[in-house]
């Protein structure tokens, strides 16, 4: 008598899957896009409310006294302080999950925005907007969510998932600039940054769904077989030079949007247009990045990822050198806003692609949270030259000329850069 086909039906048919089964099956296949959805959240949120934090610079000028130099000083160190915060946050996400370091993060981001309006001094003001938002932003920034989201994707879907997760961030921007502008002209900044810091707890619900640490992926996630503790990692990609050199690229995409997101609002009224022109530049900004990281995302999945890095840098230095010679109207700001916007974040998804690609997503965290942290330190003197310059001259002139030196220099610096993976997983016998 020959055996019967399927253990569970005598019949020869099929043996019925069970529903708990099924059920397991259908959540792991939607469970990627629900980590994917709340990181945008959590970007949206993070970016949205951080890059809008220029249109109070104007009120808080006037109604403080204080410097230019002051207020630049303090997004300086609200910069640094993201870049020093994020590669920590990465390891304790890497090490003890992503959901914990959000929860934290999103707390101390609220809290800073809370006290920055109260600020009765200089020192106040760099404690409340350079340290504390700088370290909540940090936290719940970039690194921590973009390491998540890739975890779950497989390799031929994670450029893709990364640039959706970078539009989720231009979302933000897109929204709460008009927002704050709105909340500012009709509260006051005080009540403004209240109403702010209470939007970005919406940070701590969308975290538990980023679960998930490099010791424990999801089943869903491509196997990795990239270093087994965080320090070999460290030093893994500390001995690659293409790692150095993405680095020094990433330090001039911090400097170019600090210096824009910081003093747009300011340079707005300088040359003598309505502050309505900034909030919409800003919100340009956010519209035309979804369109540009989710191109980039795109891109990167089908062509080498370190061209599309120098095209986008080369590009932003000429779009720079068109704005410095143009008239300044409100057209020519808005254009400008919506050139750089197309370019402002599209580095993101192709630069921590890049790093997923040669060293794993393994301890992508850690790796991109340190190569964010070059990014910040180039925010960290967009933000203070921008201020200084302004005191100095009383126009932004050597600043825009700086940024197009940088610009350049970044279209150079990713050409030699060895794209090849390290590792590959075994193919079946």
């Amino acid at each position: 008598m020959r055996p019967t086909e399927n253990a569970g039906s005598s019949s020869g048919t099929p043996a019925a899957v069970s529903p708990t089964r099924l059920t397991l099956a259908r959540a792991t296949k939607w469970f990627p896009w629900l980590v994917l959805l709340c990181g945008c959240l959590v970007l949206s949120l993070n970016l949205g409310v951080r890059q809008s934090l220029g249109l109070f610079i104007p009120d808080m000028l006037n109604d403080t006294g204080w410097s230019a130099t002051t207020f630049g000083l303090a997004f300086a160190i609200q910069n640094l302080m993201w870049g020093i915060s994020a590669p920590i946050a990465g390891a304790i996400a890497d090490r003890f999950g992503t959901t914990r370091s959000l929860i934290g993060g999103g707390l101390v981001y609220a809290l800073g925005l809370y006290l920055m309006g109260t600020s009765a001094s200089p020192g106040e003001l760099h404690l409340t907007a350079g340290f504390l938002i700088g370290t909540g932003v940090g936290i719940t920034s970039f690194p921590v969510v973009l390491a998540a989201i890739s975890r779950v994707f497989t390799a031929e879907k994670r450029s893709l998932a990364l640039g959706l997760a970078s539009a989720g961030g231009s979302v933000g921007q897109l929204v709460m600039a008009p927002t704050t502008q709105a909340l500012n002209s009709s509260f006051g900044y005080v009540t403004a940054l209240v109403i702010l810091a209470g939007i970005s707890m919406l940070i701590i619900p969308a975290a538990f769904a980023l679960t998930g640490k490099a010791e424990g992926n999801s089943p869903t996630a491509t196997p990795d077989l990239g270093p087994q503790g965080l320090i070999a990692a460290f030093h893994e990609a500390r001995k690659h030079r293409g790692f150095a050199l993405l680095n020094a690229g990433f330090f001039v995409c911090g400097f170019h949007i600090a210096v824009i997101a910081t003093h747009l609002p300011t340079f707005t009224e300088l040359c003598g247009l309505p502050r309505s022109v900034a909030a919409e530049g800003l919100a340009l900004i956010g519209l035309f990045n979804i369109i540009g990281t989710l191109t980039a995302g795109w891109a990167g999945g089908k062509w080498r990822k370190k061209y599309g890095l120098s095209f986008i840098y080369g590009t932003r230095a000429l779009v720079i050198v068109i704005f410095i010679f143009a008239p300044k109207t409100s057209e020519t700001i808005l254009l400008f806003s919506a050139s750089m916007g197309a370019l402002w974040l599209s580095t993101v998804p192709l630069t921590s692609g890049l790093i997923a690609q040669v060293f794993g997503p393994r301890y992508m965290a850690t790796l991109f949270g340190i190569v964010m942290f070059s990014h910040q330190i180039g925010a960290f003197f967009g933000a203070w030259m921008g201020g200084l310059v302004y005191d100095l001259t009383g126009n932004f002139d050597a600043v825009w000329w700086a940024s197009v030196a940088l610009g350049v220099f970044a279209a150079l610096v990713h050409l030699p850069i060895d794209d090849k993976e390290l590792r590959s997983a075994p193919k079946p016998a």
